[in-house]
């Protein structure tokens, strides 16, 4: 048998270049080689987004269509939703009695993400729970290996902290998982403050039109020291070279233009276009992709896989409820 995958994505918006560095592409690679599980986590996504859950439904196939866009393949990869599944509510129970308040609170993501959202003083215990919920998604498929952004690292630690407790109690039920990060690195957000998000709103969309993508561009910042296009100009910390180093392919020609910059030759105008022009060439044929994928495909996807989730998801908890000795 086939080693396993789970990974997944929250349903708040439509996915972005963070998204794929940090985890689409890896899925896409490794679904060839691993029984691959994509979660499309709606009840996660009302953690924080519990008023308004219109939004995440909203999303839910928006999820999907940017999966099947980046190439995953339905007949290799099985994409479900996770309030479907039961079982993953149950699991999240259990394993709850296997960490502690603290524990969670010293979770440097959860703290990370508490700060951006402003929730020090008003935390639901949902979001808090988040990291137990996740490693139950994962649990639940026994996954292997983990595709994830390297900012959810402390959530699969977590996970095999959770899934080793619970087989030294009960008996092993469970592989501990290893977590598999992208290898570009965490891809800044347009603003050049932040990592890209969706909550910030300096993210690139799979989706986006090229008018999009060129507004986006064009607010990018460069070098704030740069007064004219003849000033020599500075890379450090120049969002637009960031991204360059990433999208451009003919390297020799990047090498000439950071001289050209650095040396006040070439305008911030110019190494916009570059960019706009390498992002466009990448997201065309996921764009059009995309637009072939109707509502009624990506919705016939998800319940196929959903279904065969199900199924794996109650032989996991037949085997969980017999470790624990309950009737």
């Amino acid at each position: 048998m086939k080693k396993r995958i789970l990974t997944g994505d929250r349903p708040t918006g439509p996915l972005h270049l963070g998204h794929y560095f940090g985890s689409l592409a890896s899925r896409v690679e490794l679904q060839d080689e691993y029984d691959t599980f994509v979660l499309v986590a709606d009840v996660q996504a009302l953690t924080d987004n519990f008023d308004n859950p219109i939004k995440v439904r909203e999303n839910v196939l928006e999820v999907v269509k940017d999966n099947l866009a980046v190439g995953l393949d339905p007949d290799k990869a099985t994409i479900f939703l996770q309030s479907a599944i039961p079982e993953i509510a149950e699991l999240t129970v259990f394993f709850s009695n296997l960490v502690t308040v603290a524990r969670l609170q010293r979770n440097p993501t959860v703290k990370d993400e508490m700060r951006q959202k402003k929730m020090e003083d008003s935390l639901p215990l949902g979001f808090l729970m988040y990291p137990v919920s996740q490693a139950a998604d994962i649990a639940i498929v026994k996954a292997d290996l983990v595709p994830v952004g390297e900012d959810q690292i402390p959530h699969i630690e977590q996970t095999r902290e959770i899934v080793r407790s619970f087989n030294k109690i009960y008996g092993k039920v469970f592989p501990e998982p290893e977590a598999k990060v992208g290898e570009m690195p965490r891809l800044t957000g347009v603003d050049g403050k932040a990592k890209m998000s969706k909550s910030l709103g300096n993210a690139i969309y799979l989706k986006d039109t090229p008018e999009e993508l060129k507004t986006k561009i064009n607010r990018m910042y460069t070098d704030p020291t740069r007064l004219k296009a003849t000033d020599p100009g500075h890379l450090e910390g120049n969002v637009v070279f960031m991204y360059l180093d990433i999208f451009m392919k003919d390297k020799n020609k990047l090498d000439l233009l950071k001289e050209d910059y650095k040396k006040g030759q070439v305008g911030d105008v110019l190494i916009k276009n570059y960019l706009f022009n390498e992002i466009n060439v990448f997201l065309t044929p996921i764009r059009e992709k995309r637009a072939a994928i109707s509502d009624k495909m990506a919705l016939d996807i998800l319940k196929e896989g959903t279904d065969r989730a199900k199924l794996v998801a109650k032989e996991t908890m037949r085997e969980v409820r017999e470790a624990m000795r309950l009737l």
